[in-house]
């Protein structure tokens, strides 16, 4: 066995490549990279000949600092990513900075964008410490444990449920470990986005892969400064803005509107009353994709669809399915709506806080429609314990209603103003292995409690149709609680 140092990205690819090509040993592969140009090995197999599997040989650490948690989420949207973001339970975010969308910036709806997010940092801060309080008062102190393992456990719980005061816009930092094909297609996704902020993030990420990569630890080690190679130089230049990723959910967007307009499916009241987890029964292939297309463009609920889809005729469903092929290039990838055929489809509803841990879940499909304040606000229910739940809910209704005069004026602000604590709706498309994991972590004591209610109602929703199989998976009761375990 033969373990490597670290080498730039696309040589050690192209190391790997030809190590897996030839019959030389690893050491006189890379004494060969080292003497060839890996540019013309890189455009003539990964671009030329499309072989993109030698890309995932490759992979680099790349940090993005001060971009918006909206923005953090939609970096965090690759299927194949490993990365952590700055954690809103256990960091305090009262002193944090805000993104302002540059379209806003000198206007007088910056002012009003800035009121909402100063509004949400004040009750932030002031609803801390007296949480800290309640929390001390009702859980106190453990003779085993030190008072700065207690301290921190108690203001993680605080913050737990402060952080439902954070927008959108809170800036944050994540860093990420990816294959420099993965790059490659993140940085098409973000070039592709409507969002500025995330074109921005693509062009940066592009420079980024034509410099030479920070390498503060070899010269804390003793390494000679400004000796590194480009991280990625190669696909730097082929990576750009992609026309199928950039229209077709626009294209959806306006179609949906229109096919469900005669249904009531367009307004909240043909919705009814929300399910925090809806379990769907299996149905056909075809009306699961037109389903999943129209509820990824919509705010409506799985099943409600899912029933006027099946009233369609054939002609109908296909006219779905031409829209979202319309514009696809003979290399384009189908968009992630497409993948179906799971056993167990969950339409959940939950605060956006919560479903930013549950978005780490990478061994399913997730449909998340967009962000929005037409679902409502989630009340931590210690928040009415500690008597504390009144400034919150007034805090909250206000914002909802400063959003929605806002986003006359800009709906790109008003898209950043959203706090965690309002509800967002996703589909999370899985096999039974992927489903006792989520039921039996999810759903520990050491977890926040709004993703442990959706954990332990995905089991009680699984057993009561398969009884065998919701038997065997492990999971908590969320009324079981243990606030000084993390």
């Amino acid at each position: 066995m033969i373990a490597l140092a670290p080498m730039p990205p696309e040589k050690s690819a192209y190391a790997l490549a030809r190590y897996s090509r030839s019959p030389d040993s690893i050491e006189e592969s890379i004494k060969w990279v080292h003497g060839h140009s890996s540019e013309k090995f890189w455009e003539q197999f990964y671009f030329d000949y499309g072989h993109a599997s030698i890309a995932d040989l490759g992979h680099v650490i790349i940090c993005f600092e001060q971009i918006s948690e909206l923005a953090a989420i939609r970096l965090e949207d690759e299927p194949l990513w490993d990365g952590q973001a700055k954690s809103s339970r256990y960091q305090n975010f009262a002193s944090t900075s805000w993104f302002v969308p540059d379209t806003i910036r000198g206007q007088e709806t910056e002012a009003t964008y800035l009121g909402i997010l100063r509004g949400l940092a004040t009750v932030y801060r002031a609803l801390h410490e007296p949480l800290s309080q309640h929390l001390t008062e009702r859980e106190p102190r453990p003779e085993d444990m030190t008072p700065a393992a207690y301290q921190r456990a108690i203001a993680a719980r605080a913050f737990d449920v402060t952080r439902y005061l954070l927008p959108l816009a809170a800036q944050t930092n994540v860093g990420q470990v990816v294959s420099i094909r993965t790059l490659e297609k993140q940085i098409t996704r973000l070039l592709s986005s409507q969002l500025p902020e995330l074109r921005l993030l693509g062009e940066e990420l592009q420079e980024a892969c034509r410099k030479a990569p920070v390498n503060l630890w070899g010269e804390l080690s003793g390494q000679a400064a400004g000796l590194g190679e480009p991280m990625a130089p190669t696909l730097a230049r082929y990576a750009k803005p992609n026309l199928y990723q950039a229209e077709v959910y626009s294209d959806l967007a306006r179609y949906a509107k229109e096919a469900l307009k005669g249904t009531g499916l367009d307004q909240p009241a043909a919705w009814g009353a929300a399910e925090p987890v809806d379990l769907i029964e299996s149905h056909h292939p075809l009306d699961e994709v037109v389903a999943t297309l129209l509820y990824r463009a919509s705010q409506a609920p799985y099943r409600k669809i899912l029933a006027v889809v099946q009233d369609w005729t054939e002609k109908e469903k296909q006219e779905t399915i031409e829209v979202a092929f319309h514009k696809r290039g003979p290399h384009d990838e189908l968009i992630k709506e497409f993948r179906s055929g799971y056993a167990f489809v969950f339409d959940v509803m939950m605060d956006i806080g919560g479903w930013r841990d549950m978005h780490r879940h990478r061994r399913c499909q997730q449909i998340q429609q967009n962000f929005t304040t037409v679902h409502g606000f989630e009340t931590p229910p210690i928040l009415v314990d500690a008597g504390l739940d009144h400034e919150y809910r007034e805090a909250m209704g206000h914002v909802k209603s400063d959003i929605e005069q806002l986003r006359k004026s800009s709906q790109e602000a008003a898209l950043y103003a959203i706090p965690f604590g309002f509800s967002v709706r996703c589909l999370f498309k899985m096999d039974y292995a992927e489903a006792e994991y989520i039921a039996k972590l999810r759903s520990g004591v050491k977890g926040h409690w709004s993703y442990r209610t959706i954990a332990w109602l995905m089991k009680q929703k699984l057993t009561e149709r398969y009884p065998i199989l919701g038997a065997r998976m492990q999971a908590t009761p969320p009324d079981v609680q243990d606030a000084l375990t993390r």
